[in-house]
């Protein structure tokens, strides 16, 4: 994350006054779709496209912040983006590193609590170490939980979970849905409400396939480094206006 405005206290205090929803989601997952497109309609290297989605992350926590969201899940790099050339894998890897140096010490001073979900596994040790060092430092902080989906798939996900739960003895009986959250890597983080895709697709890419069986879908046409604070509102304004049933009938 690159440097930005700072999350205030002016600006948390001016959730109630931005949000005249009628309710808003407590956790919302955004499939950040559209960098290397963004890029290549300016007539720019897809990795500048990167750089720049990478730079609109602190513009969107901020945002979630004031509009009083309490958790915010990104797709930062799934496991199937490992099969991008080369050059522009080695690119996204360096620029979450110098992210997590330049932003670590603002977001973790203005409240920000950082999680994981995904394998460490196949990470350079030194990116795995700063991961690490950034959730230890942040673990504690209560203002917004940013999640983020780093070497990510929500198969492997499951995959993880199962092998863990193996590995831990679990009778099958004792297996039910409560039990397996636990071990999946969001475990302890409330299921999504709200899932956002930016770049005009239609499909979740593996994201959260577990947590977001009755999750609200929202795509939006616009590339993911152009989704802005006005963006995210009409988003969270199609959530509040849906009736959620999940799965029942409304009784009049």
């Amino acid at each position: 994350m690159t440097n930005g405005p700072s999350l205030n206290a002016s600006n948390a205090s001016n959730a109630s006054s931005n949000s005249t929803f009628a309710r808003v989601p407590y956790h919302v997952g955004i499939i950040m779709d559209g960098n290397g497109r963004w890029a290549q309609a300016r007539g720019l290297p897809r990795l500048m496209g990167h750089r720049a989605g990478v730079n609109n992350i602190r513009r969107v926590l901020e945002a979630s912040v004031a509009f009083g969201v309490k958790a915010l899940t990104i797709y930062a790099f799934s496991t199937e983006n490992w099969a991008r050339p080369q050059a522009e894998v080695s690119g996204l890897m360096k620029l979450v590193g110098e992210s997590i140096r330049r932003q670590l010490s603002e977001l973790h001073a203005n409240g920000v609590q950082i999680r994981h979900s995904g394998r460490l596994a196949g990470i350079e040790p030194g990116l795995q170490q700063q991961i690490r060092d950034a959730l230890e430092l942040t673990k504690n902080n209560q203002r917004i939980i940013l999640n983020v989906a780093f070497n990510y798939g929500g198969r492997a996900e499951v995959i993880d979970a199962v092998r863990h739960i193996m590995q831990d003895g679990v009778k099958p009986e004792e297996v039910s849905e409560e039990v397996f959250a636990r071990y999946l890597y969001t475990g302890g983080l409330p299921d999504p409400d709200l899932i956002i895709r930016t770049g005009g697709e239609y499909r979740l890419s593996n994201f959260l396939i577990w947590q977001a069986a009755y999750a609200e879908y929202y795509a939006t046409p616009t590339f993911w480094p152009d989704f802005d604070k006005e963006e995210l509102r009409r988003a969270l304004q199609d959530f509040a206006d849906r009736d959620r049933r999940f799965g029942k009938v409304k009784i009049a």
